[in-house]
């Protein structure tokens, strides 16, 4: 009986393991942002090794995205392989020489263990390389494994490419800029030959339609939609990808501006961006939509570049448009899976509270059934007792919109909607937090205090973020509170007054504090001080108050334990003139 009950806390902490490690992977994205594909590799085998609690995990970039081939290798140090790493590496290098995709996984003696070998291909067919992992267990990989490594992998090869895409969109534009500075000055050269007799001036003519044809060999072979422009915006010539895409000739391409080319949402912005980058001779960067010959509109980012004289007139434009719909498409899908990742943490997390929320709700229903028996009680006496029972009616309807209370914040809580900015009472905020957690921390031996500013300005946020904020706060004071023995158990949240134009919410705790080593690092991603935690909450915390331009902290006590904090704008129409002086006297000391 005891192991019927056990099972499903396991599998719920099998699944609430499984999310954690999923937006670990998806938060992989905005941390290797910008790096080079080889340090894309390094983090991912680094975060694998960990999470999947790997023997081993190895990754090849091809050439493609690198003058050569890359290799990174990376060794569990309670690995029991008995190899050294050049020999290991010789190994996977001889295992997986064939194409990625047709990679099969194999059970294998490496040195003085059975290993299970599990590769996959980074890219869909593989052209970006392959990652190999290697575990001794006889069933790696699980399930849940499998999937952590496809979305893992999924991430790094969008990573990776988009590195790769950047990095050629930078030698498009300067090779065309090279060739571009070569015609210009075989145009000049071609000329002077023209001043020169007959004979000549045929020659050079001959060999201007030769460069010309030249010239338009160079654009036709750019991967992407090419188009020169005069100085003053209008279409001169483009290259045949684009009379392919768009299905039309020369001189509809002209009518850009007035046709169905540019999504009819996004003209207004691209004909406003043009002629400011033409007004201002500044680099034209946009992202559009763009309608191809069958009717499909596709997103393109746009590229313009200014060639000029040498007394900095404009003689042409350079637009260069690559298709990024599929990177659109794909980021898109990522948004969506993180906002429906985050609603599910919040409700994992509320799920810890369920014990106390039925606590809390169990109460006033009691007491609504006590006093119904008493006012009946009171009614059916001789004479009846109505000034009695008129009472106890009256605590009826107290307990029942205590219950409907209760009701009301957990419905908030587990409410799936998207973020909404709107004027709040930090105050009210705070307490319903607290009285969904209360019963819980209560359990713990932890002695919870409430000190409420009177008069405290109305802020402006999204009150669910910001309730996912001081929850996280309540649960890491608690934790911290968990080991304590020697002294109370005490906690406090605290709102104020923060400046002349803030509003700031603390959560002191008497427990283990943190080292001064720690106080610069515990709100980095993936840092923690837990055993079983992913180190991503204080993280995240700070990155939704920095949203609200806020600003989120941690100091240690004069005694034990540690205060955290965050203060974020008042409502500007809730503050005084003394209010927004002494804001703007706190800004000014600050930036000081």
């Amino acid at each position: 009986m005891k192991e019927q009950v056990e099972d499903p806390t396991r599998e719920t902490k099998g699944l609430q393991r499984c999310i954690n490690d999923l937006v670990s992977v998806l938060s992989l994205s905005a941390i290797w942002r910008g790096s080079e594909p080889a340090q894309i590799a390094q983090t991912l085998l680094d975060v694998l090794l960990r999470m999947l609690s790997l023997d081993f995990a190895y990754a090849r970039l091809n050439e493609a995205f690198g003058a050569m081939p890359v290799e990174v290798l990376r060794i569990a140090e309670d690995c029991r392989l008995n190899l050294s790493p050049e020999e290991l590496r010789n190994i996977l290098g001889s295992f997986f020489a064939a194409d990625a995709h047709t990679l099969p996984r194999i059970r294998s003696r490496l040195g003085d263990e059975e290993t299970s070998i599990f590769p996959v291909p980074l890219g869909i067919q593989g052209e970006i390389g392959v990652l190999v992992v290697g575990s001794n267990r006889s069933g790696f990989p699980e399930k849940t494994e499998s999937l952590l490594l496809s979305v893992a992998v999924n991430q790094a090869s969008i990573g990776i490419q988009e590195t790769g895409l950047l990095g050629e969109q930078r030698r498009i534009a300067n090779e065309l800029e090279q060739r571009v500075a070569e015609r210009t000055s075989e145009l000049a050269q071609a000329n002077e030959a023209l001043r020169k007799e007959v004979a000549e001036r045929r020659r050079g003519e001959a060999a201007l339609y030769d460069r010309e044809q030249s010239l338009r060999l160079i654009l036709d072979g750019i991967a992407g939609l090419v188009a020169i422009m005069s100085a003053t915006g209008e279409v001169e010539a483009v290259n045949r990808q684009v009379l392919d895409y768009f299905g039309k000739s020369i001189e509809q391409v002209k009518g850009w501006s007035t046709s169905d080319a540019v999504h009819p949402e996004d003209l207004p912005d691209v004909i406003s961006a043009w002629m400011h980058s033409i007004e201002t001779v500044s680099l034209y960067d946009v992202d559009h939509r763009l309608r191809r010959a069958d009717g499909v509109y596709r997103w393109f980012h746009a590229r313009g570049l200014p060639l000029c004289d040498a007394e900095g007139r404009v003689l042409r434009w350079y637009v260069l448009l690559t298709d990024i719909d599929d990177r659109k498409r794909t980021e898109e899908e990522l948004r969506i899976a993180q906002s429906e990742l985050a609603r599910v943490t919040r409700v994992m997390a509320m799920g810890q509270l369920t014990a106390s929320i039925a606590h809390e709700v169990n109460q006033p229903l009691s007491g609504i059934v006590t006093n119904a028996n008493t006012c009946l009680r009171m009614l059916d006496a001789n004479p009846p007792n109505v000034e009695g029972a008129r009472e106890t009616a009256r605590r009826t309807i107290r307990d029942g919109h205590r219950a409907s209370d209760v009701i009301t914040r957990l419905r908030t809580l587990y409410s799936k909607k998207e973020p909404a900015l709107e004027s709040m009472d930090l105050n009210e905020v705070a307490r319903e937090v607290t009285a969904l957690s209360s019963t819980e921390i209560q359990k713990n031996g932890v002695t919870l205090r409430q000190e409420f500013a009177d008069g405290l300005p109305q802020a402006r946020g999204d009150r669910i973020q910001l309730q996912q904020v001081i929850l996280n706060l309540l649960r890491n004071a608690a934790e911290a509170m968990k080991t304590i023995d020697d002294r109370p158990r005490e906690l406090l949240v605290r709102t104020e007054r923060d400046g002349g134009n803030q509003v700031r919410l603390s959560v002191k705790d008497s427990g283990v504090g943190f080292t001064p080593e720690a106080a610069n690092k515990i709100f980095q991603a993936f840092y923690t001080t837990k055993t079983d935690g992913m180190g991503i909450g204080l993280s995240i915390s700070r990155s939704i108050i920095e949203a609200h331009q806020g600003r989120l902290w941690a100091t240690p006590n004069d005694g034990h334990g540690s205060t955290f904090s965050f203060s974020i704008p008042c409502r500007h129409e809730d503050l005084t003139d003394a209010d927004i002086r002494a804001g703007r006297a706190d800004s000014i000391t600050g930036a000081a």
